[in-house]
């Protein structure tokens, strides 16, 4: 338990039912096992806090008084809040579960909850967001890499990556074979890729690499 605790720390989770009961027993539940959390009556105070972009797990009640925690789902999809969703219902049905499942939930919980259950979903869900959040942190590393590079480097890398050779790349920019190895070095050595297999995945990740040519002629 200790080192599950340990693991769960600095992990927010935010819960958002109407019911009272309900929210004081999923934060003592919680925090029981070291996350951090938040609760709110409605999606209007969630909103309000300063909660929507730390959030490791949202637990969002589907039956809410004014609202309906299914097109509250949608409505964060659709304004890029990614983060990861436990729907909870005390009258869940199928297309209910399927509507939420495809929108992007990662668990659909039917009151009464079992502890564990809970925190299955739950910690299947900060995992989720852990990863996610990896990722981003991977990619802003890689733009900010990319920043450097001068505006013929960035050229290079995109039909490097392409698989042209470095002839075929010196013909397209009107280059010495030469400088293009020279540009070559110098961008593999700033994007820190120790292959050119690290360089395609960082061109796929930026949206740089060239599509329209490879090195045996144009594409399309």
């Amino acid at each position: 338990m200790a080192s599950s605790i340990q693991e769960n720390k600095d992990a927010l989770v935010c819960v958002i039912d109407d019911d009272a009961d309900v929210r004081s027993a999923m934060d003592s539940l919680l925090r029981s096992v070291g996350y951090d959390v938040l609760t709110f009556a409605s999606p209007e105070d969630y909103l309000a806090s300063d909660a929507v972009d730390d959030a490791a797990c949202l637990m969002l009640d589907v039956w809410l008084d004014g609202a309906d925690g299914l097109d509250f789902q949608r409505a964060l999809a659709e304004n890029a809040v990614k983060v990861p969703v436990v729907l909870m219902s005390g009258q869940g049905d199928i297309p209910m579960t399927v509507r939420g499942m495809k929108a992007g939930a990662v668990n659909f919980l039917i009151k009464p909850f079992t502890e564990e259950g809970v925190l299955a979903a739950v910690g299947e869900a900060v995992e989720r967001d852990r990863k996610r959040r990896a990722e981003t942190s991977l990619d802003d590393g890689i733009r900010t890499l990319y920043a450097k590079l001068t505006p013929r480097e960035r050229d290079v890398m995109s039909l490097v990556t392409a698989g042209l050779m470095n002839k075929q790349i010196a013909g397209r920019l009107e280059l010495s074979e030469v400088t293009v190895k020279i540009h070559r070095g110098n961008l593999m050595r700033k994007m820190n890729a120790q292959s050119l297999a690290d360089l395609v995945r960082m061109a796929e990740a930026l949206g740089v690499r060239e599509r329209s040519v490879t090195r045996y002629g144009a594409t399309g």
